[in-house]
């Protein structure tokens, strides 16, 4: 199969996929209630008004998720490299928590304290690593993943503490949260997220050629003409951004960062020119499937979908680990 045929099969699985997860869940809804965006009846109600914007937030949180996992990817020039392992995400899910627990919810600019806690933890995590690259520009990417993996311990025992030190009510409420679900999403939190995540992708995709040199090494790169350091500055900030706005509205969602792009990688090829926009449609539509087997799987109950992209993804972790 060409590569332009698999595109075209990547495209239309996506479309189809987005188009059948609303309708399929505990009671499924007529197809006729797609053409009824006003909503006159029941069934177009719950179609357009809970499924559709939960449908939409999962396509983006996806979308990021996997976008920054093959930035994460390409330079660090590590196949295990994701925003989960580097600790921006755990450093915006302490930004969240740190917020649930002292029940904070002032608004600012538009968006909540727990979007600004997300980006303010998910940045400061990034500058942390990126200190140790400033400390230490002799360091390996080995050395920046492992710095990421330390982060991600500390600020894990962080929000364990907050726990810890939290009433049942508010612990229960901080473990939900972790797990990741979609289960909220409404309206405001597709227009809360999407400009994170539509800015962060049009910047990302501005740096193809980079990334694809980057994947190179440093050494490589430089001499083609690429402004190293400035790019990597470019591309941790704008993916943590993107990362910290997917984490305060759908929680720390796992391994759509990592399996995403290598899928992506082997249909189509490592170009970063090609493979970040497929990783983005990927990742969408890998995202809201497991959402809508997460609403399905036990209904009338729900499952957070962050069990489902975990219990999908570590598998899909050790078979990278030993492959060659």
């Amino acid at each position: 199969m060409s590569r332009g045929a698999r595109v075209a099969l990547l495209v239309v699985g996506a479309a189809a996929v987005l188009v059948a997860a609303p309708l399929i869940g505990p009671i499924p809804l007529p197809l006729r209630a797609l053409a009824d965006p006003l909503g006159s009846d029941a069934a177009a109600r719950i179609l357009w008004q809970i499924r559709v914007p939960r449908v939409v937030a999962g396509f983006l949180g996806g979308a990021g998720l996997a976008v920054g996992g093959a930035v994460f990817q390409a330079v660090f020039r590590n196949p295990l490299a994701t925003p989960y392992i580097l600790g921006v995400a755990a450093g915006a899910s302490f930004g969240v928590a740190a917020v649930a627990r002292i029940g904070a919810g002032v608004a600012l600019l538009g968006l909540g304290l727990s979007s600004w806690a997300a980006l303010a933890g998910a940045l400061l995590a990034v500058a942390i690593v990126w200190m140790v690259t400033r400390l230490r520009p002799e360091a390996s990417t080995s050395t920046l993943l492992l710095a990421g993996v330390s982060l991600n311990f500390f600020f894990s025992s962080l929000i364990l503490f907050l726990q810890y030190t939290a009433s049942f009510a508010d612990a229960y409420r901080v473990l939900r949260w972790l797990m990741g679900g979609l289960g909220g999403a409404d309206l405001s939190a597709v227009l809360q997220m999407a400009p994170f995540v539509v800015v962060g992708i049009a910047v990302v995709l501005a740096f193809g050629r980079e990334l694809d040199l980057l994947t190179t090494g440093a050494e490589l790169a430089a001499s083609r003409g690429v402004a190293v350091a400035r790019t990597r500055t470019v591309l941790f900030v704008a993916t943590s951004i993107m990362i910290g706005g997917v984490v305060a509205a759908c929680g720390p969602i796992g391994f759509v960062g990592m399996v995403s792009p290598h899928i992506c990688r082997l249909l189509l090829g490592p170009g970063h020119r090609l493979l970040l926009p497929a990783s983005a449609v990927f990742g969408g539509a890998f995202l809201v499937l497991c959402d809508t087997a997460a609403r399905i799987a036990v209904a009338p109950a729900e499952l957070p979908v962050g069990v489902i992209t975990a219990f999908l993804g570590a598998p899909f972790f050790l078979w990278l680990l030993l492959r060659k």
